[in-house]
């Protein structure tokens, strides 16, 4: 009885005291407390699957980090170095949806500054093209040869001229670095391996079918270039039309817009008045001007975290100057960028809370939504029950390459505001899917079995998604919804004020 009634006892201790334990240590965060999740196969870039974690279930105690985020850390992301296996969320779909349509918008890849810092030398950087130097790729050297070929394709007057590879072994300013076209080979087969089962685009596909434009800078149509041989390595070059667009904000011919311009205008001063009152960031400026001898004003003019990000990048030393000429010499530090970046940081949250940029994306990227919104309807109706396929086939892989002043306001006029400034090589990515047909009822055939009637059968809805970049922000890749019926409107893929569809759902 004795023993019993000791055994009995330990028992209930020991249970208290594993209970005690487990729940402190989850409020200590010692160990994870993030939701148990169903485990999905994702494909990598390089072509195999990896386990993804994706469907969160409920009852659990959510942790909330409130930390900082770290400029340097974050400035590394900026980067993208392709140095790692991206995980790519296009082409996930339920059970026999059909992949309609994809509009891809890119930034251009990793880039050499803009701009210099006074009486600092030039990061020292080759913008030829080797596969011998790292970053390399499989498909660089091929993409070198066909570039070779280019003149089989069909430009517009405007970028005709411009070089189709970066080419200067001292790169110029503003020139696509080798790591950028590395950047967008890699993100065009990732999207070449996810769409290849949903048969996007026939091996004999037509012109009509593939529409790329870029504005005119060199890196973008580089960028561009890449990106499109990733996707379609070796393609035919008659059939390939590559566009300009004047525009960053691929506005075509509707591009004028006083009401944008006004809260440009507020934006850029509320920038402004943000920088003043950042009394660390002006005396790190003063720091930096006193060593390498120029004037405060002079050196934000030089904009220098351009400069500092590109040997941050690619693994250079901050520029160094010697005493004299002014200054008390020295070298450019970590804690200075840091800084610098912190303030970029404060930024992108004060512009969240001021509002008046949200305003001006809305503005200023309802053309290039609109026209996107249009083209998609297009498809859809295309794919209608009992429709005849036109002669050549749909628009159905469109694809434009700009910049970061592209990238941000479609963001936020999408209403993704939570997600971080486009890096080098972002991508932002709208796909239209149509799920089967449903049975409405049955009709009893003359044998007396029932069987289904074609006039039984409901056409299958449409849906669109967008996804930001790989699956590290996937958390935008919810944004799914019925438009069916389908109404070409650029406001309904801004405000994205669908109904989700529940297998799509976090």
């Amino acid at each position: 009885m004795l023993a019993r009634n000791r055994f009995l006892f330990l028992v209930v201790v020991g249970g208290a005291v594993l209970a005690v334990l487990s729940f402190s240590l989850q409020f200590l965060n010692l160990i994870p407390t993030s939701p148990m999740l169903d485990e999905q196969t994702v494909q990598a870039a390089d072509g195999g699957f990896r386990g993804l974690q994706a469907k969160s279930r409920k009852r659990v105690f959510p942790v909330h980090h409130n930390q900082e985020p770290d400029p340097v850390f974050e400035a590394y992301s900026y980067c993208n170095t392709p140095n790692r296996t991206e995980q790519a969320w296009e082409g996930h779909s339920p059970v026999d949806y059909k992949l309609l349509s994809v509009h891809v918008m890119i930034r251009h890849g990793d880039r050499y500054p803009l701009y210099a810092i006074p009486k600092t030398r030039r990061p020292s950087i080759d913008c030829t093209l080797s596969a011998s130097r790292q970053p390399s790729h499989p498909l660089l050297t091929s993409f070198i040869n066909h570039m070779g070929q280019g003149t089989k394709g069909h430009w517009e007057a405007q970028l005709g001229s411009i070089s189709r590879l970066p080419n200067h072994s001292v790169c110029e300013m503003g020139e696509l670095t080798q790591t950028g076209v590395v950047q967008h080979l890699r993100n065009g087969q990732l999207l070449q391996r996810a769409y290849k089962h949903h048969s996007l685009l026939p091996s004999d596909w037509s012109p009509r079918q593939v529409w790329m434009e870029t504005t005119g800078k060199s890196r973008t149509l580089q960028s561009g270039m890449a990106f499109l041989y990733g996707f379609l390595p070796d393609f035919d070059w008659t059939k390939v039309t590559v566009r300009h667009q004047w525009s960053t904000l691929f506005c075509g011919s509707a591009c004028e817009c006083p009401a944008r311009s006004k809260y440009l205008e507020e934006e850029q001063r509320r920038q402004y008045r943000l920088r003043v009152a950042d009394s660390n960031l002006e005396r790190t400026y003063i720091n930096m001007a006193r060593t390498l001898g120029v004037l405060t004003r002079q050196l934000r003019a030089a904009n220098p975290i351009d400069s500092l990000l590109c040997h941050l990048c690619h693994g250079l030393s901050f520029p160094c100057v010697s005493s004299g000429d002014g200054g008390t010499g020295g070298c450019l530090t970590m804690a200075q960028f840091a800084v610098i970046r912190q303030q970029q940081l404060d930024d992108e949250v004060d512009r969240r809370r001021f509002g008046a940029y949200r305003k001006y994306a809305i503005l200023a990227m309802y053309p290039y939504l609109n026209r996107t919104a249009n083209k998609m309807e297009q498809v859809a109706r295309a794919n209608e029950e009992g429709r005849q396929p036109r002669l050549g086939g749909e628009e159905v892989f469109t694809f434009s390459s700009g910049h970061d002043v592209t990238i941000a306001p479609l963001l936020s006029a999408l209403g993704l505001e939570e997600a971080k400034f486009p890096r080098f090589a972002a991508r932002i990515v709208f796909e239209m899917w149509k799920s089967p047909p449903t049975t409405q009822g049955q009709a009893k055939n003359k044998a007396g079995k029932s069987a289904r009637s074609k006039s039984d059968q409901k056409d299958g809805d449409v849906f669109i998604r967008v996804l930001y970049n790989d699956c590290s922000t996937a958390v935008f890749s919810q944004m799914w919804g019925s438009i069916k019926p389908f109404r070409t409107s650029a406001v309904k893929l801004m405000h994205l004020s669908f109904s989700l569809h529940p297998q799509w759902q976090k």
